[in-house]
Parts: structure tokens; sequence; C-alpha cells
């Protein structure tokens, strides 16, 4: 992971040709960045694509060329939060450097919670032709093999109701199968921290906020003049006053699996992330909303429950902090009426409050223009770009709330 001790970044640097330290290879290519402190290099090769490497495996005249143009071109300071762990996000992400990260530093881990949107069933099988062609070139190496990083931990887990969640990943963030959003939050969030990165997921399809995810807090109420179930509520005792049977449904009860798992997986963190000593809640991603629109009961009430949301995940994980990114689901327009048009409407309507608990801490993704057709209900016919677009915008909107 870079530390950026002196890097550049500009146009005015021209493409030149570059001479192996041997003096056997040769290539053309415009220097992007240079780290004195970790001796790595970036450059830009004329197909496009970016390259990481050390400095030293260059020439003695190239390593000399570099040394003057980053103190000619000295860049500039990076934006930071206020732990200083974050660096500037370039126009196109290069391969993963196979660096592992500060491991000095807590992990900083991001939640990932939903439906089946946020599960993922993007399909990798053209995928891989899609990237080596240029789009999401870091995905894969020169060789055509799915590129690996050492610095961010994809874990995924999944609990029905409340019962014990199961583990589906653990393991560095690369393609393992069908993919979801985490492929491109994980790659931007790990390039630009310092810190080792979590990426937590916990969820399960099949889910709405107004029922199964309804979070602690939430009161009972009156809709249509039938009550709906508060926090810990069922239909027949919305107030939630008697005494359940074990494994009982009730409302939440998926929200205390999905928070349960989570809790679980950092209360082992060495499993999940081998080497690891402590981490610090960052952050929250939501990609939900499929099942509370054929409901007037929840999609009426998505804002007011969203709220909710974020204030029980900060308290659960001791994060008054943590940023939180919703996304929108993707079929669904802006202006679009119904339950959809409501559920997207109350999402932006979050992200713009005065409050101060949300000012500045919340970010909202409209999905639309990033999805490739297809429906939440029928996982976008499983087109892996859908999940790549959506992921790397939800990634870049949690870049931008961590750097201010």
């Amino acid at each position: 992971m870079l530390l950026c001790g002196m890097c550049l970044f500009s146009p005015a640097v021209e493409a030149r040709k570059w001479v192996s330290a041997d003096g056997e290879k040769t290539f053309i290519a415009e220097l992007k960045s240079y780290d004195e402190a970790t001796g790595m290099v970036e450059v830009k090769r004329r197909n496009g694509r970016t390259m990481r490497f050390k400095a030293s495996v260059l020439s003695d005249e190239d390593i000399a060329y570099i040394k003057e143009a980053a103190v000619k071109l000295a860049a500039k300071a990076k934006p930071k939060n206020k732990k200083g762990v974050f660096k500037k996000l370039p126009k196109e992400l290069p391969d993963p450097d196979g660096e592992e990260a500060d491991m000095s530093k807590p992990v900083q881990v991001y939640i990932l919670l939903g439906q089946s949107n946020m599960l993922g069933f993007g399909k990798p099988n053209v995928l891989k032709d899609v990237a080596m062609k240029g789009t999401y070139p870091y995905l894969v190496d020169e060789d055509g093999n799915w590129t690996v990083r050492k610095d961010v931990r994809n874990v995924r887990i999944m609990a029905s109701g409340n019962s014990a969640a199961k583990d589906i990943t653990n393991d560095w963030m690369s393609i393992h199968g069908n993919i979801g959003p985490e492929i491109g939050i994980g790659h931007h969030l790990g390039y630009v921290t310092e810190a080792p990165v979590m990426i937590l997921k916990s969820c399960i399809g099949n889910r709405s906020l107004g029922w199964d995810l309804l979070p602690p807090g939430s009161k009972s109420y009156n809709h249509s003049g039938k009550i709906q179930p508060g926090y810990k509520g069922t239909p027949t005792d919305p107030e939630g006053k008697a005494k359940l049977a074990p494994g009982a449904w009730y409302a939440g009860c998926q929200y205390d699996g999905d928070i349960g798992g989570a809790k679980k997986v950092l209360a082992n963190l060495d499993k999940y992330y081998p080497g690891a000593k402590s981490y610090e809640v960052a952050g929250f991603f939501w990609w939900q909303g499929d099942k509370d629109m054929r409901n007037a009961a929840h999609y009426e009430r998505y804002e007011e429950n969203l709220v909710q949301l974020i204030k029980a995940l900060r308290k659960d994980f001791d994060a008054p902090d943590a940023k939180f990114v919703a996304a929108s689901l993707g079929q669904t327009k802006k202006g679009s009426g119904g339950g959809a048009g409501k559920i997207l409407d109350a999402m932006e309507a979050v992200s713009k409050k005065s409050d101060p608990e949300l000012k500045g801490k919340v970010g909202f993704v409209y999905a639309h223009p990033h999805s490739k057709g297809g429906s939440s209900s029928g996982h976008y016919g499983g087109n892996p770009e859908t999940y790549m677009n959506v992921g790397e915008a939800m990634g870049k909107a949690m870049v931008e709330l961590l750097s201010k």
C-alpha cells in the first residue's frame, strides 16, 4: 500500500521509452506517480493499461529521471480524513501491487447489508473478457489471471433470521465466484487506505427494511387502520410484549441475525484477517428495497426506517461517526411513482438531511445509470457489469465521505 511520501500526477509528463535494469526489456509509457517512501512507480502504457512496480527494476537512467521529475512536479498533498489514512483516487485504478497493508493500524471494517442485490448474482464468466478489453482492468493481470488485493479481506456470512450465521467467503479480495458490489467497493477502498481493510458482507435475499430488517428503536404504527409491528413485535403482538418461542419470527429478526453474525466475525478478528489486532467500523453500505417497494406500509415508512437503521448500526458497533452509503434499485428512474420511486426518493432525502448526525455522513448512489438492464427482482440478469458499476460508484461515494 502506498504511503505516498512523494507522488506526482501530471498530464505534462510525456510518454517515454523505459529500459529494464538488465537492459533486455523496453516499453513505452507515461509516468503517473512515484512514491519515494516505498520506491513504487506507476506508469500508463499506450494501450491505456496502468502498471505499478518497484523503481529498482528499471535502469539507472530511468531511476534518475523519475527522481528528477518527482522534485519538479511534487504532488499535491493527498486528502486525508482525521486519521490521515486516505489518498486521492486516480482516474483509473492500477492493478493491485501485491503488498500487504500496514498492519500496525486497526483494520478498517465496512459492513455490507441489504437483500439479494447486495448478496450478488453477477456471473463472472464474461467479466474476464470485459476486463481484458479495458473495462475494470485492475481485475486481471497481463496474463489474464484474476488479480488479488493482499490489503483487503473479503468476508461474507449469511444468517436466516436470527439464527447463527454461516461462513461463505473468507479470503483476499479477488473474484471467487458470483459477484456483488463488494468487488468495486473493496478495490477502491483498498487503494486509498493505508490501513488494512475488511469488506464484511452479512445479508440474505427477500428481506424488507419495514419487516425482517426493522432496526432496534422502531415503534409500531398505524397504516390504513392496521397496526404494523415495531421492533421485536409480531402481527398479533405489534408491541412485542409477549414472550416468543425460540426461533419464532419477529420484526427485526433478520437485522439481529445479520448484525449478530457480523459481531461474531469481529470478535474472532484474526480468523478473518490474519495478523490483525484491532479494528474500527468505518462505514456501512446498503443496497436494498425490492421487497419494501411491494408493500405500501413499508415503502411509505422507508425514509424514517432508514434513518433509524443508520442510528442503530452506529450504536451496535460503537461507531458514532461511521459513514453510510445507500444505492437505489437499478431499474428505478428518478421521478418514478409507486413503491420503487418512493424508496429512491427516501434514500436521496436521507443523504441530504441537515441533521448533524447525518449531514456529510450519508451518501446516495443513483444506480439506474450504472445498470445494464433487468431488474432487482431478476438480479439484473446476472450481468456482472451492473454489480461492478454499482460497486464502484458506492466505493467512490464512500471515499468522498471519508475524505471530507
